[in-house]
C-alpha cells in the first residue's frame, strides 16, 4: 500500500514550493489582479454565448420545384380612390391574374388618413327606371333579371346584371369602356357619381398573392385591365381623368412568412409624386431562405433586395401606364440558417482556455518583470562598487 501511495506521489504534476521561498512582489499583485478582471470578464463573455443561441449561415444552390411564392403586402395611396384601383400579377410562364380580388382587402381613407366606414357593393336602389332587360324591355314584376353585356357576351345565356359585370366582359373582350353613362346598369347604380364622390379618397390596400416561384410582377394601378394587340393596358377613360397621383407608403412587403432577424428594406418606405402622371418601379431580387430553429422547426421563407426607379412621361413615346409595378426575380442561391446552442463540453474547453491562458501568460510576464527589476539592481550595485 505504501508503494502504491508513493508512486502516487510520484505522478504529481503540481510539486508544492514551501511558503518561506515565495517572494511577494508589488508588480506581481497589480499583475494578478488585472489578469483576474480580465478572467472574469471572458467568462461572463463565455457564458453570455453559451446561454444564448448562434445561428449558422450556409449557401446551398436551390434545387426546389414546383413551389408557389406567397407575397404579402400592405400599401396606402392617399391619393387614389378604391374604386380605381386594381391589381395584376403576371409571370414569365404566361400566367396572368388580373383585377385580383380573392384575399385583397381595401380600406377606404379620408384625406387625413383616417378609415372611412365601407359600403356594400351591388346594384343598390335603381336610380331611374326599371332595369334593361337583355332582350330589350324593362324589367316586369314577374320576370327574372338578365342584364345585356352589351355585345360582350360570351355565350347567348350570359348576363351582366351590375355594372362590375358589364366591366368585366368589357375586359375579357379587351374593349374599353369610354362612357360607362351609357351602360344601363352603371347608369342605375351610379358608377361616375360614385367616383366623383370618392375625389380626394385614398386607399388602404392589404392582403397576399399567390403566384408561381418563378420571375414575375404585380402592380397596382387605376382602371381594368386587359390584353390588346398582345399588350397589357388599363381601361383609363371610363374615370374622365388625365392624371392620376400614384404617390404611396408601404406599410409591409414580404416574400413568405416571418422569420427571426429577417429584414425587408421596403417596409415604411414612402415616395411622394411630383410629376403629373408617371410610373414607379420596384426591381427586387429574391432570395430563398431556410430558417431552422434549435427545436428543428423549419421556415420556407425568402428575403430580398431591391432598386427604384420612376418613369415618367415622355414627349414622342406612348403614353406611360400610371401605376406602382414590383418586378421580381428568383436568385438560384438559397441561404440557410441554422439556430443552436453551444455545447456544455465546448462551453467547458472555452473556460479553461481562458483560465489557463491568462495564467500562463500572466506567470510569463509577471516572471520577466521580476527577473528584469533583479538584473537592473545588480547592475547598479556593481556600478556603485566600482
Amino acid at each position: 500500500m505504501e508503494r502504491i501511495m508513493s508512486k502516487m506521489r510520484n505522478l504529481d504534476a503540481y510539486p508544492k514550493i514551501n511558503e518561506d521561498f515565495y517572494s511577494r512582489t508589488i508588480s506581481g499583485g497589480l499583475i494578478t489582479l488585472v489578469s483576474s478582471i480580465l478572467m472574469l470578464l471572458l467568462f461572463f463573455s463565455e457564458m453570455r454565448l453559451y446561454l444564448n443561441s448562434v445561428t449558422e449561415t450556409k449557401l446551398i444552390v436551390d434545387t426546389s420545384r414546383g413551389e408557389r411564392l406567397r407575397i404579402n403586402f400592405d400599401i396606402i395611396f392617399p391619393s387614389l380612390p378604391c374604386t380605381i384601383l386594381s391589381i395584376d400579377a403576371m409571370d414569365i410562364s404566361g400566367e396572368e391574374h388580373l383585377d385580383i380580388k380573392h384575399d385583397v382587402y381595401k380600406k377606404r381613407l379620408d384625406a387625413y388618413g383616417n378609415v372611412i366606414e365601407s359600403r356594400q357593393d351591388g346594384i343598390g336602389t335603381p336610380k331611374i327606371e326599371r332595369p334593361l332587360q337583355k332582350h330589350g324591355g324593362r324589367l316586369q314584376h314577374n320576370e327574372t333579371y338578365c342584364g345585356s353585356c352589351f355585345g360582350a357576351e360570351s355565350s347567348d345565356k350570359e348576363c351582366c346584371n351590375s355594372c362590375e359585370d358589364v366591366r368585366e366582359a368589357y375586359r375579357k373582350k379587351g374593349w374599353a369602356m369610354s362612357d360607362p353613362d351609357m351602360i344601363d346598369q352603371c347608369k342605375r347604380e351610379g358608377f361616375l357619381q360614385r367616383i366623383k364622390d370618392e375625389q380626394g379618397e385614398g386607399c388602404n390596400v392589404y392582403g397576399f398573392l399567390d403566384v408561381n416561384k418563378v420571375a414575375g410582377n404585380f402592380h397596382f394601378a387605376p382602371g381594368k385591365s386587359f390584353q390588346q394587340s398582345h399588350m397589357h393596358v388599363h381601361d383609363l377613360k371610363a374615370f374622365q381623368r388625365d392624371s392620376f397621383n400614384i404617390s404611396h407608403r408601404i406599410i409591409r412587403l414580404s416574400y413568405g412568412d416571418y422569420f427571426p432577424g429577417v429584414v425587408n428594406p421596403l417596409d415604411g418606405v414612402k415616395w411622394t409624386q411630383i410629376t403629373p402622371t408617371g410610373m414607379y418601379q420596384y426591381f427586387l431580387k429574391v432570395v430563398p431562405t431556410l430558417y431552422t430553429d434549435d427545436s428543428g422547426h423549419s421556415i420556407q421563407s425568402n428575403q430580398f433586395s431591391v432598386t427604384e426607379h420612376f418613369k415618367g412621361a415622355e414627349v414622342g413615346r406612348l403614353q406611360t401606364l400610371p401605376g406602382v409595378f414590383f418586378f421580381y426575380e428568383l436568385s438560384p442561391i438559397k441561404v440557410t440558417f441554422t439556430e443552436e446552442y453551444v455545447s456544455f463540453l465546448h462551453f467547458l474547453t472555452n473556460v479553461c482556455a481562458i483560465v489557463g491562458g491568462i495564467f500562463t501568460v500572466s506567470g510569463i510576464l509577471d516572471a520577466f518583470i521580476y527577473h528584469g527589476q533583479k538584473a537592473i539592481t545588480k547592475k547598479m550595485e556593481i556600478g556603485k562598487f566600482n
